[in-house]
């Protein structure tokens, strides 16, 4: 690199894909400053991923321990501290952003703080220090998207960032507008902790682009532990009076209104990508009318040295496409032969049980012109889920019928997200359903379950039978 920059590379944003990026170029040799307006770590480590995964955990327990007289295990009154489960799902995210604020230090990171906006396409202004820089990285990721008629004040009317605030006392009567994966995540937290929960959502199914067998069974699953779904929905408006936020509900196909009354809403209809305050304008950067920063495979962007990673980039916002997406870039910029050319991205909704997907759906690889084949095993004859006390869900395998290639595997059940793991370095492998057959699992596990349904695929899985 030059020496007339004050950095090799500079990163705008320390969220998963900005401090994987600014981390890997400093392993790679280059002089690396990160700058980031608010927290290191992002959304994901202060105010998404991690927060709601240790409510969650939780809400789990709770659940976990209603049912446990199911099998002779009787506990005593139970009694929720939401102080202090306020107070130790903070100290995970603290732990974790004081940990990429060491890993910073250890890897030799500058971290600037400050907003980053651009002077020139290799000038960068953070706070009142200007910096410059022979090569860019943006991964300034997303906000949640606001819905008009629903203001948020998050209190009663939240978004994502304020339903992680559990009030005391829990809110009797929830409404999650959007269903998606942060509306049914934040569904399952409150219905476990003694909310009744309703999720309402504009399209005829949720969880857009999930499996439609999955979804549905997902969907049942959620029914029957007490959250309420009703689709082609939507909130058109909320006022607050004494008794609750009255909320006016509209189907969107008879166009039926109704109004309905909780004491808690949250607003989860997708989110945006954030790029305000970065000038991008004044480097000469591509931004779309959407607020997206368009990249190619190797990340960059309409400006060959300005790179762009994670929500502000494109579609799926997911952290592990954020942090693969920074590799990528810290990788190019060092002169290494990378590019993001993943088969497929996971897919997560981390409830219990989990829905978790990677590859094709079935609608989508007959859409792609493949002649396929399925292969599905009940978690009802898994011996593992049973003593697990989780045999709702299935393991659901999508193959070329031609060639057996495997194209997608969609998952309802404990562990999915884990179990997950198997199926992804498969697609990306280009293993056949075959190869997964013929792979020994550990017996008893959940784990078997995607070996019986790659057996399914051929019409001789052993545990069911085989139609």
């Amino acid at each position: 690199m030059t020496k007339s920059f004050d950095f090799d590379v500079l990163v705008i944003g320390a969220g998963p894909g900005g401090y994987h990026a600014a981390i890997r170029a400093a392993q790679l040799g280059l002089k690396v400053a990160c700058a980031e307006r608010e927290a290191v770590g992002g959304v994901c480590l202060n105010v998404g991923c991690i927060p709601t995964k240790a409510l969650l955990h939780a809400g789990e327990q709770i659940a976990a321990a209603r049912h446990a007289a199911d099998f002779g295990l009787t506990f005593g009154q139970q009694s929720l501290d939401i102080a202090k489960l306020n107070g130790w799902k903070d100290g995970i995210v603290k732990k974790l952003t004081g940990g990429v604020g060491a890993l910073f230090k250890a890897n030799k990171v500058t971290h600037l703080i400050g907003q980053a906006s651009f002077v020139d396409d290799h000038t960068v202004k953070v706070g009142d220090q200007t910096y410059s820089a022979a090569s860019i990285i943006i991964a300034t990721g997303s906000e949640p998207a606001k819905l008009p008629g629903l203001e948020v004040d998050q209190s009663s009317i939240v978004d994502s960032t304020g339903a992680l605030v559990m009030p005391d006392p829990v809110p009797a009567r929830m409404l999650c507008v959007g269903g998606g994966v942060i509306g049914f995540e934040f569904a399952h937290v409150y219905n476990n902790m003694g909310a009744k929960v309703k999720i309402i959502e504009f399209l005829p199914n949720v969880i857009p682009g999930a499996d439609a067998d999955a979804v549905k069974e997902f969907a049942k699953i959620m029914t029957k532990q007490g959250i309420e779904i009703a689709v082609q929905t939507k909130a058109n408006r909320a006022e607050k009076k004494a008794d609750g936020i009255h909320v006016e509900l509209e189907n969107v196909k008879t166009g039926e209104k109704t109004v309905e009354v909780f004491d808690r809403v949250l607003v989860a209809v997708g989110r945006r990508p954030r790029t305000d305050g970065l000038n991008a304008q004044a480097a000469g950067v591509t931004v779309t009318e959407r607020g997206f920063i368009p990249a190619d495979t190797r990340q960059r962007s309409n400006v060959p040295h300005i790179y762009v990673v994670g929500d502000v980039a494109s579609n799926p916002m997911l952290a592990h496409k954020a942090m693969k997406e920074g590799l990528v870039a810290a990788e190019v910029i060092a002169g290494k032969p990378a590019e993001q050319d993943a088969v497929a991205i996971p897919g997560v909704v981390y409830t219990s049980p989990e829905l978790a997907w990677v590859g094709l759906t079935e609608a989508e690889a007959k859409e792609k012109g493949y002649e396929i084949k399925t292969g599905v095993f009940p978690l009802s004859a898994s011996g593992r889920a049973m003593t697990l006390q989780a045999t709702d869900g299935f393991v659901k395998m999508v193959v070329e019928k031609d060639t057996d290639l495997l194209l997608g595997v969609h998952i309802v059940g404990p562990h999915a997200s884990d179990l997950l793991g198997e199926a992804g370095l498969a697609l990306e492998m280009a293993a056949t359903a075959s190869d997964i057959a013929l792979t020994m699992h550990a017996h008893p596990t959940l784990g078997e379950s995607v070996l019986e349904a790659a057996e399914a695929v051929h019409k001789q899985a052993i545990h069911i039978m085989n139609r």
